[in-house]
């Protein structure tokens, strides 16, 4: 599992995009950071926008509850997560990556 960070503003945990996979999709860990696969390419803002809608879908929370803390111009980014505690937040990511295991 990747460390959470909890704070006033919500849990923050970092990612590793992968963008124009094949599938929108958990595929692991990498150091400390999740790897994400995301269909969208990385213009224009696309892949942080489907960033953003991955971590909505999963958690079903509404989309001003994501955002994305730093990286906007990086594969590697720090994703916010309000309203829900950092238990919540740890289940939904457990069980994602164990699905794609």
């Amino acid at each position: 599992m990747v460390p959470l960070q909890e704070t006033a503003k919500g849990i923050t945990f970092a990612i590793k995009v992968h963008p124009r996979a094949r599938k929108n999709a958990i595929t692991g860990v990498m150091g400390e950071a999740l790897k994400l696969a995301l269909t969208a390419p990385p213009v224009e803002g696309k892949a942080n926008q489907a960033v953003i809608e991955f971590f909505v879908d999963l958690f079903d929370i509404p989309r001003s509850s994501v955002t994305i803390a730093s990286g906007e111009t990086s594969r590697n980014k720090v994703v916010r997560i309000s309203g829900m505690n950092r238990i919540q937040v740890e289940q939904r990511l457990s069980g994602a990556l164990t699905q794609t295991s």
